[in-house]
């Protein structure tokens, strides 16, 4: 029996639906595969008090300290964040809160190793978790965590020190794992683990008839992610200004949105993009599916997952020739751009001039599935518990 401990603090709660989908789908596959047992710490951040008292955070305050979550066991402790403060204190106060806790679960789940989900801050907390009790962990690479978080000032040795560390990593591209070298970790410890998706929720369907649910007319673009400056949504709306009668469906939530909002107003698009908001993963189908492209111009990226479910939909894809883009997407069924408004408007007028068929882009998706990664993840999972109880060399 595998016994596993997962570490993720990107993982969806009842205030959050929308956050870490992809870590859950992943999660649920692992827990369901045979002779694996595992439970989830899913840590919530609150700012330090008094700011903690602001009714923003209620839900999060609210949050059950553990519950069955999809059959799941998931326990989400509280610990304090600083927002405007130096990081790297952020593992050590994780740690102090979550000890506690994990020395109670291990009285009766006596977990072999500890899986984390994100490099920043899970892989230095699950690194110092790990030295407590003993046993080896695993993190995972996912994009930000290293393109971000592992070279922020205040953030980079930690994370550097943990994938030094760690028994294993995987990484969701090969693109990531160069990155991952570059750092100087080193590229025998990292193993390719792709995403899976779901071939039954992401699927072609009528497009004429998926416009006309969304009262739209004319080509539609749509581009899903967090409304922050890395994903790149102002290009999207620049080019827009190129693409006379396409639409616009803007998907996600963030910081960015009002000036995103004042940028289509100054440029006359507003009764051409619309913003949707936070939308449930259940939700994404029926909008990559209607749409003619899918764009992303994101300045970096590990292998995005929706890259895939658009593909999986039927839907070509242009996006920023970035590391793990090519991972990803056939030549034969998108783009990859430079990052300028023109660069993307021109390979979506390229893409409604010759249509890719909905089937081709489908197949070149349908390599990416959840039982491949589960099969790979139990590989490598029971692959670091086994060597860890080997006799150490003398």
């Amino acid at each position: 029996m595998l016994r596993v401990l997962t570490l993720a603090t990107l993982f969806p709660n009842s205030a959050r639906p929308t956050l870490g989908v992809f870590v859950e789908r992943q999660i649920l596959g692992l827990a369901a595969a045979p002779g694996v047992e595992l439970e989830v710490v899913a840590p919530v951040g609150l700012p330090v008090w008094p700011l903690s008292l602001h009714p923003h955070y209620r839900p999060l305050r609210a949050l059950p300290r553990s519950e069955c979550w999809k059959g799941l066991r998931v326990h989400r402790p509280l610990y304090p964040v600083r927002p405007l403060a130096d990081k790297s204190g952020t593992a050590d106060r994780m740690v102090a809160r979550l000890l506690p806790s994990l020395m109670e679960i291990r009285r009766r789940f006596p977990f072999d190793l500890i899986a984390a989900e994100y490099f920043w801050p899970d892989g230095p907390v699950a690194m110092k978790l790990a030295e407590h009790f003993g046993l080896p962990f695993s993190v995972k690479a996912r994009g930000s965590d290293i393109h971000l978080w592992g070279r922020r000032p205040d953030t980079a040795d930690l994370v550097r020190e943990a994938a030094l560390k760690a028994d294993a990593l995987l990484a969701v591209s090969e693109g990531l794992k160069a990155e991952m070298v570059k750092l100087g970790i080193p590229a025998g410890k990292i193993r390719i683990h792709h995403t899976g998706i779901d071939l039954d929720l992401f699927r072609p369907i009528d497009r004429a008839g998926g416009k006309a649910k969304l009262g739209v007319k004319g080509p539609l673009l749509v581009t899903p992610g967090a409304l922050i400056p890395r994903k790149g949504q102002k290009v999207a709306i620049e080019a827009l200004a190129a693409l006379p009668g396409a639409t616009l469906l803007v998907v996600g939530g963030g910081p960015d949105r009002k000036r995103l909002e004042r940028l289509a107003a100054r440029l006359g698009l507003s009764d051409r993009v619309r913003f949707l908001g936070n939308r449930l993963h259940s939700e994404m189908p029926a909008l990559l599916a209607a749409a003619d492209v899918m764009v992303l111009p994101t300045a970096a990226e590990g292998l995005a997952n929706v890259w895939v479910e658009s593909l999986a939909c039927g839907t070509p894809v242009v996006t920023t020739d970035i590391p793990g883009a090519s991972e990803a997407i056939d030549p034969r069924c998108g783009r990859l751009v430079e990052r300028s408004a023109e660069a993307f408007a021109e390979a979506v007028r390229e893409l409604l001039a010759r249509p890719i068929a909905a089937a081709d882009a489908r197949r070149s998706a349908e390599r990416f599935s959840w039982q491949r990664n589960c099969i790979e993840l139990v590989d490598h999972l029971s692959g670091i518990v086994a060597r860890s109880k080997m006799p150490k060399a003398a």
